[in-house]
């Protein structure tokens, strides 16, 4: 744990102590309920596989998938899975403040409020998250023993009572809908097993992204401040008296360099990709696996596109979790568009290099990428 004089920057303890503490409480379940929904979940993620793998047309190049387990969690688990992932991710970025605290001016004002603050605030909003995600393929998290990992380095983790939950809410058929949210995080497993590449690409991008991140504690406490303006509305003003417009940028917008920008426009394109393809994925292999595949979807969509309320509405602005629904949005019309023109094979030339991933604009423009990528290879 990176420390500065036996201060912990990040006291993950307390972060996953806190989550689960505040997190909200699950649907109510007997244990025999809770038994037979882990259990199903196990077999739709084991039947997925084959759905998925013979849909997308995806496989590595030596013809063996990498062994990545699926884990039924419930939030707790999930918590804990993503403070894992956060710490190693992270690990770089704090020990670069680690040697630049204690030289830089306003260091001691980070230095007091000490990694607890941190913690809990970590802790706080992982609670927030933790009752909304159905399921993820967490890529950075090491194996551990409450973690245990295959040889592909990533696990499969389906978050068994949000999962009852949003099936209730929805009033949908709860096996036909745990088939569905497998068939989305299952295309989640095959992108990154299939595409060895692609796990090392997005870490690289990310610790880029870290290493340009300006650590002076004063700019970064003033850029949080705007942040936090920006959810309050208490937008300072320009000298003429006028307020200054921000657009209700989030968190991740306001605390990045122009260099930064770049590479989230980069990250950003390969997210929408992803999200994009799970979810034509899910809608391809749905109706012949699915029955009520339309039903659930309209359904989902609907709840997808709408905050629980105005402070759901608002934190998932100031989180940036508008801009993750757009992902699914523009990355979902891209694949389709491509598919369309060129094929599932055609459209498979993506994962062949960092260089065949589509920009941001192409994604908004699916027949540039096929111009560049299929033009350019048959020329």
């Amino acid at each position: 744990m990176t420390s500065i004089g036996g201060v912990e920057m990040v006291d993950w303890n307390l972060a996953v102590a806190t989550a689960i503490r505040f997190a909200r409480s699950g649907p109510e379940v007997s244990q025999e309920e809770a038994r037979a929904a882990v259990q199903e979940l196990r077999r739709h993620a084991k039947a997925s596989e084959e759905h998925v793998r013979a849909f997308t047309r995806m496989a590595p190049a030596g013809g063996e998938f990498a062994d990545t387990p699926v884990l039924v969690v419930d939030r707790a688990g999930w918590v804990r899975a993503n403070v894992a992932g956060f710490r190693a991710v992270l690990g770089p970025l704090l020990d670069k403040m680690q040697s630049r605290r204690s030289a830089t001016p306003g260091g001691a004002v980070l230095g007091a409020v000490g990694g607890k603050v941190t913690g809990v605030e970590l802790g706080m909003l992982l609670s927030f998250l933790s009752s909304r995600v159905l399921g993820q393929y967490e890529t950075f998290a090491p194996a551990s023993r409450d973690l245990p990992g295959g040889t592909g380095g990533g696990q499969l983790l389906l978050v068994a009572p949000n999962i009852v939950h949003v099936e209730r809410e929805l009033d949908v058929d709860p096996h036909d809908f745990r088939l569905w949210v497998c068939l989305h995080e299952e295309t989640h497993r095959t992108q990154f097993t299939a595409v060895p590449w692609l796990r090392d690409h997005l870490e690289s991008e990310i610790q880029a992204f870290l290493g340009e991140t300006d650590v002076d504690p004063a700019t970064l406490l003033e850029r949080l401040r705007e942040a936090a303006q920006s959810l309050t509305g208490n937008r300072p003003e320009h000298p003429d008296g006028g307020p200054v417009e921000r657009g209700g940028r989030s968190i991740v917008e306001l605390v990045q360099t122009p260099t930064q920008r770049e590479i989230l426009a980069r990250l950003t394109a390969v997210m929408s990709l992803l999200e994009g393809h799970a979810d034509f994925v899910m809608d391809g292999v749905g109706p012949s696996v699915v029955p009520s595949v339309a039903e659930i979807r309209e359904k989902f969509q609907k709840r997808r596109a709408s905050g629980a309320g105005r402070l759901d509405q608002a934190l998932r602005k100031l989180l940036g979790l508008d801009a993750k629904l757009r992902q699914y949005r523009d990355g979902e019309r891209f694949v389709r568009a491509v598919v369309g023109e060129v094929g599932m094979d055609g459209f498979n030339r993506v994962w062949t290099s960092p260089n065949t991933l589509p920009t941001k604009a192409e994604i908004h423009k699916p027949a540039d990428w096929v111009a560049r990528v299929h033009r350019k290879a048959e020329s």
